[in-house]
């Protein structure tokens, strides 16, 4: 009898232990797994990956170009697999540190992040988007989200997540003994563009690709390359898609009525007028009320046209195309790229296939070091960065840009050849050396305004391949711009007639932005951003320790402010680029220069379109006359009294394919700024 009492107990407390403790939503994803991130072909860093029970640890950690991020990640799920808590500490690529945190439980969830706290109450366990951390996160959510409706579920702290299924493959086993099915999928709604990632035909993460870079299962890295052109095929599908949607070729003559031209020569607008598109040219300029037989008619209400903009100090990816397109950015100086990608990217755009700038492309040139910018080509001798100079020049490259671990004594002898050849040269300067060794080389330009400055105020043994580059900005507060060393580099700039490509934009945000503040920038567009993005653009990028380095940071901005106000007044000529993917950031860009460097907007509109165009040598833009490409956006207001009418676009040519901006910033999550004008075919 006490046998069979004590048998019945046992069954009574393992049906009580499986009501109070339901199967971990882990249980199938226990252990270790490792993976490695690879950029451009290059292993940079590693994710390692534990699980026990319900609770994850991750270790994440990549250098490239002698910096990234440092991260270790705390998940605990709950049993239906959303999250209990959450825990990321380390630091940005830039060396903002990261102590984020998130908690849900009983119908309340909070978090804290780089932003400040937050807090909801809930009907159900929602999954959260963090704010740094690694790509891991994409498998949690996957799982989720693969028996949701409509694979979509709301996500903290605000926003959907949209699971969609891209396609089924397989890889060889590392084993060498058959394959491994895999699935690749797209996460949307977190950022303006899907990330795509790839998971095993059990759940796990397989990897998380993109066209350059790549976080790949251990043993798995001789596939990573295929797997990063998925992403570049998935990224060029979905904006084919958008360009056959929103791109309008009219198959007839096209007049803008009634819009005043801004001309870059006179510095001024005409009166109103009409313009006439014909194919992929202007054809003529005629009286606002003009009219013509068979033509489209777009009503300009007396708004301005202006010359496409240049965004000088562009890398150029399919994802940021047509944004500046919608941006008015019709042209890029593109500062290194991989050449295959950006080749095939440019025969897309010209074709029609896709929306972008017209791209001028410079060869990038970087030396192999622990530091390196795995970008370009790669040398370790002066021959190789030679050859590498006819590589580029056989492939049609208007010049080239030499980088940090670059050998600085090479300077002279690679930018005679590249003269020699007639090609353009620019570049960061060097690790130990200064801008006055690549002024005396010959550079046509210098890139960012830091890379001169830096020779002022650094050692010789000091080290720019690393965050120095950046955190010595803090000492520039202390210069003396009259001294005879920053006076002898002016003078060098002068003399030789080299231009300075100061990306002003990126220095406001590394050195001026600060945790939990909207970026300086990005006041005027915040609010028309998706969620997430609007969280991102409330981050300092570089670690602001106390209220000493805070205010070193901004007497460091304001240092390169007056620096580049005497540039100016010496004459030297400044070209605007941004670093920073142009679009928005480039209308900053412009819009620093008048507020902070003594242009008048005409001025700053002619500099960033017919003076760059000039500087390219393209006589065929720059400016709105009969004969040359239709390359011009339309705005309501009047940018010569105002520059920021320049953020409010209603249309914009490109070689005469027309976009209205409000047609196609919804496809992105961004509320449009603006009406599209009335079309009449």
């Amino acid at each position: 009898m006490k046998l069979r009492l004590f048998l019945i107990g046992l069954v009574l407390m393992a049906g009580y232990s499986c009501k109070t403790e339901p199967t971990s939503s882990l249980n199938d994803y226990q252990g270790e797994e490792n993976y490695s991130v690879i950029i451009s072909e290059t292993k940079v860093g590693y994710m390692k990956v534990n699980t026990v029970g319900d609770t994850i640890q991750i270790d994440y950690d990549y250098k490239n170009n002698g910096r990234g991020p440092t991260m270790k990640e705390t998940i605990v799920l709950n049993a239906e697999g959303y999250p209990k808590s959450w825990k990321v500490t380390g630091n940005t690529t830039f060396g903002n540190a990261v102590d984020e945190q998130f908690t849900q439980s009983e119908g309340e969830a909070s978090w804290t992040d780089a932003t400040g706290s937050g807090s909801a109450s809930l009907d159900a366990p929602q999954l959260y988007v963090n704010q740094f951390g690694s790509p891991y996160s994409v498998v949690l959510s996957a799982r989720r989200l693969m028996d949701a409706p409509n694979n979509t579920l709301p996500v903290l702290p605000a926003g959907n997540l949209t699971l969609t299924k891209m396609e089924d493959l397989k890889v060889p086993h590392t084993s060498g003994e058959g394959e491994l099915a895999l699935t690749t999928y797209a996460l949307s709604g977190a950022e303006m563009n899907p990330t795509y990632f790839i998971m095993d035909d059990s759940d796990r993460f397989f990897a998380f690709i993109s066209p350059r870079y790549i976080v790949i299962r251990d043993g798995y890295e001789p596939e990573e390359k295929e797997l990063r052109q998925l992403a570049e095929n998935y990224s060029a599908e979905r904006y084919e898609k958008l360009q056959k949607e929103y791109a309008h070729n009219y198959d007839k003559k096209v007049r803008i009525t009634n819009v005043k031209v801004f001309d870059p020569k006179s510095l001024s607008l005409t009166e109103p007028v009409s313009v006439v598109v014909e194919g992929e040219k202007i054809s003529a300029i005629e009286a606002a009320d003009a009219t013509g037989d068979n033509e489209v008619v777009i009503q300009g209400n007396g708004g301005t046209l202006v010359p496409g903009l240049y965004e000088m100090h562009a890398h150029t990816g399919d994802n940021g195309a047509l944004l500046n397109v919608l941006a008015g950015v019709t042209s890029f100086r593109d500062m290194g790229n991989n050449t295959e990608v950006l080749s095939n990217l440019i025969e897309k755009i010209n074709s029609g296939v896709l929306a972008g700038p017209r791209v001028t492309r410079l060869g990038f040139i970087e030396g192999k070091s622990p530091y390196s910018s795995n970008n370009g080509i790669l040398v370790e001798t002066q021959e190789e960065a030679l050859a590498a100079v006819d590589t580029y020049d056989s492939l049609g490259f208007y010049g080239i840009k030499l980088y940090n671990s670059m050998n600085g004594d090479w300077a002279p002898a690679i930018v005679k050849k590249a003269h020699d050849q007639g090609l353009f040269v620019t570049g960061h300067v060097p690790a130990f050396s200064n801008a006055n060794a690549m002024l005396r080389a010959g550079y046509d330009e210098m890139t960012h305004i830091n890379q001169t400055m830096l020779g002022w105020v650094l050692e010789p043994e000091e080290d720019t391949r690393t965050l120095l580059r950046l955190t010595a900005m803090k000492r520039f507060p202390e210069l003396d711009l009259n001294s005879d060393k920053v006076q002898e580099t002016m003078d060098l700039f002068v003399a030789n007639e080299t231009a300075m490509d100061p990306t002003l934009a990126i220095h406001e945000r590394l050195m001026l932005s600060r945790n939990g503040e909207v970026t300086p920038g990005a006041l005027d567009y915040v609010d028309h951003m998706p969620p997430n993005e609007q969280r991102s653009l409330k981050v300092a990028l570089a670690q602001i320790a106390d209220a000493e380095e805070d205010k070193a940071y901004r007497e460091a901005y304001d240092k390169i402010v007056e620096t580049l106000r005497m540039m100016k007044d010496k004459g030297i000529l400044i070209v605007a680029g941004t670093d920073l993917g142009g679009a928005f950031n480039l209308h900053r860009e412009l819009e620093l220069y008048t507020e902070q460097l003594g242009y008048t907007p005409a001025e700053v509109l002619k500099l960033a379109s017919y003076d760059m165009a000039q500087y390219l040598g393209h006589e065929n833009l720059g400016s709105i006359e009969p004969g040359k490409w239709a390359d011009f956006f339309l705005v309501p207001g009047n940018p010569v009294d105002n520059i920021k009418a320049i953020k409010t676009i209603s249309l914009v040519s490109r070689g005469g394919t027309f976009y209205y901006p409000s047609e196609v910033y919804p496809a992105f999550g961004i509320t449009p700024f603006t009406d599209k004008p009335e079309v009449i075919e």
